[in-house]
């Protein structure tokens, strides 16, 4: 189930929901607004190697927007920290911004339980667009949870994007694989 405008409130009230900023004029009928925020990455390499540590380059959006050029994965950020406390976040593009041709994630629409951070975004585009820090991108749907929780994101010793970071996060995938592996890919 789906929580309204009103539930959101009383799981704001609560703590079992935290928006850092909330601006009231973004809770909608059954969502909130997320918005861009100022950081974007990008991928150094040409070919990504799921075993390794991809390394990014960070650049600030500057005041006049930044394009997006199609064919190119750019990583963002939101604007807000958010916590979740009993509830499953999930975080879908605007329409408006759909209507751009934007991408807001590839896959990563679904939070965790527990998850206590700035969402990063896996952006891409259909066609040339120019971009803005701070404009809305995305909203949260926060879906209730059908039984007990038994180990939160924000306490598995194995979650891979916990430590808190207003900045995009390039992928850990490589974490999932055993160092040995790692390495003897490295020397191939």
């Amino acid at each position: 189930m789906i929580l309204s405008d009103v539930k959101i409130r009383e799981a704001l009230d609560d703590r079992r929901i935290v928006i850092r900023p909330f601006r009231p004029e973004c809770l909608g009928t059954n969502s909130y607004d997320v918005h861009l925020g100022p950081y974007l990455a990008v991928y150094r390499g040409a070919a990504l190697d799921a075993k390794q540590d991809n390394p990014v380059t960070e650049f600030r959006i500057p005041p006049g927007g930044y394009v997006l050029i199609p064919g190119q994965l750019y990583l963002g950020v939101t604007e807000e920290y958010t916590e979740t406390h009993g509830y499953v976040p999930f975080l879908e593009g605007k329409s408006s911004v759909g209507r751009l041709g934007i991408d807001i994630h590839s896959t990563a629409g679904k939070g965790d339980e527990g998850f206590c951070n700035y969402w990063t975004l896996e952006m891409s585009v259909k066609v040339p667009v120019r971009i803005y820090a701070g404009m809305p991108v995305g909203q949260l749907i926060y879906f209730e949870i059908s039984g007990r929780v038994e180990r939160s994101y924000s306490k598995k010793r194995t979650a891979k994007y916990r430590a808190v970071s207003a900045h995009p996060t390039p992928s850990r995938m490589y974490l999932n694989f055993p160092r040995s592996s790692s390495r003897r890919a490295r020397r191939k």
